[in-house]
């Protein structure tokens, strides 16, 4: 048996007036989860813990098993591992957007935060930007290092592990109240944009009609993380197939294979075939059991707030990856476990994550099932099976005994 999961970020959601009601993914033409829907188990599942923040960082940790109240020690910490980073015991690690702010306004703290990936800019140009910010603010205690797209890490040695505001959760709002109450991390911020704002590739920018990629944007502060291996604790050796660090990094510190994939870009158009036929290839080819493939798309979508793309981020989960993966499968004579979920909602009306359970799809080649079930959030809920805590699910997909809970029927 082998073993893949599709993880749909930030792919839940809510009804919709626009939509008649339906959510993105009731509304979507979704045929494969649509066929494979009336022969697989279908459920809800908790993976937010109570009293965290709702990111993929804690959801993700969640859908591979990992209980995050006890392995979860920060978001940029797991996207540091993933490029690299040598982060020492007394490191602390940061994220560093570069965001769109708006630039009328005289005083820094009254601008406005526009769009928290510069609209989607490329790791190219970024590695530009962060260069300008570094030559004039890297020191011994703080170093910059260069990640995907927009998503960067700064590393503060002897640090402290500062509350500080996650940027898609502020779209709109003016800045001052959110920026950070460590003096020399808002003045680095306030330097970055007088750097930026009038960089060539900012300008350039702007007279194609994109976001300027003008001001750092620090959060998700933590300490050097300590998971366990994956393939220990499952029995399982795994693969990690995803354009975002922060995957990356999880996989990294799980022990996990890394795939890189040409032109895997964390947005609507990335390379969905390569991604497939990396994690297809994982486990018929080069010897491992699972593979994960997670699709950003969806919720950068719900971060816009674009209900035309969410829907077509989700119809290309379904066309490029779901309908391929089982097929492709089924072409190479391999009996499949597919687990098809989101890690959270991230809904179009607040256009940032929530803490509400998902609806899962757990398909078996070998056990079909046969009813009358669809993929969506209100049909999952109709299920009766709901996982609350979150991790427990993975034991569930993999058939491993453990003692972690199953499933109660709500």
């Amino acid at each position: 048996m082998k073993y893949i999961v599709v993880l749909g970020d930030g792919m839940a959601d809510e009804p919709i007036e626009s939509l008649g009601g339906k959510t993105p993914l009731e509304y979507a033409d979704t045929p494969n989860l649509d066929r494979l829907s009336r022969v697989s188990e279908i459920g809800m599942v908790h993976t937010i813990p109570e009293g965290m923040k709702p990111g993929s960082d804690t959801a993700n940790l969640s859908v591979l098993g990992y209980d995050p109240r006890k392995y979860y020690s920060g978001r940029s910490p797991l996207e540091a591992l993933s490029i690299g980073v040598p982060m020492k015991d007394t490191d602390i690690a940061l994220r560093c957007n570069i965001v769109t702010i708006s630039e009328e306004e005289e005083r820094f703290e009254d601008k406005i935060i526009i769009d928290h990936s510069s609209s989607e800019i490329s790791t190219r140009d970024c590695a530009v930007l962060l260069k300008a910010v570094a030559d004039e603010l890297a020191d011994e205690t703080y170093q910059f290092y260069v990640g995907t797209s927009y998503r960067h890490c700064l590393i503060w040695n002897h640090g402290q592990v500062v509350e500080l505001a996650q940027p898609h959760d502020v779209l709109g709002q003016t800045i001052g109240q959110y920026l950070p109450r460590d003096e020399k991390l808002r003045r680095m911020m306030k330097r970055s944009y007088e750097i930026l704002v009038n960089h060539p590739i900012n300008l350039e920018r702007k007279k194609k009609g994109l976001n300027p990629a003008n001001c750092c944007w620090f959060w998700g502060a933590g300490t050097r993380p300590k998971l366990s291996s994956f393939q220990e604790k499952t029995g399982k050796k795994g693969m990690m197939v995803s354009a975002v660090d922060l995957l990356k990094g999880i996989a990294v510190g799980a022990g996990m294979g890394v795939a890189l994939v040409e032109g895997a870009t964390g947005g609507l158009n990335t390379n969905y075939a390569g991604k497939v036929k990396a994690a297809v290839d994982a486990v018929t080819r080069q010897g491992y059991d699972f593979a994960y493939i997670h699709l950003e798309a969806p919720d950068e979508m719900g971060h816009q707030g674009s209900v035309e793309k969410k829907i077509r981020a989700i119809e290309y989960l379904d066309a490029k990856v779901v309908g391929p993966v089982v097929e492709q499968m089924e072409q190479a004579g391999e009996d499949l476990r597919l687990l098809v979920l989101p890690d959270h909602p991230t809904p179009i009306r607040g256009r940032t994550h929530t803490s509400d359970s998902v609806p899962y799809l757990l398909y078996d080649s070998s056990r079909k099932q046969e009813h009358a079930w669809s993929y969506s959030e209100a049909q999952g809920r109709q299920s009766g099976i709901l996982f609350p805590e979150g991790y427990a699910l993975m034991d569930h997909f993999l058939e491993i005994n453990s003692d972690k809970g199953e499933f109660v029927h709500v």
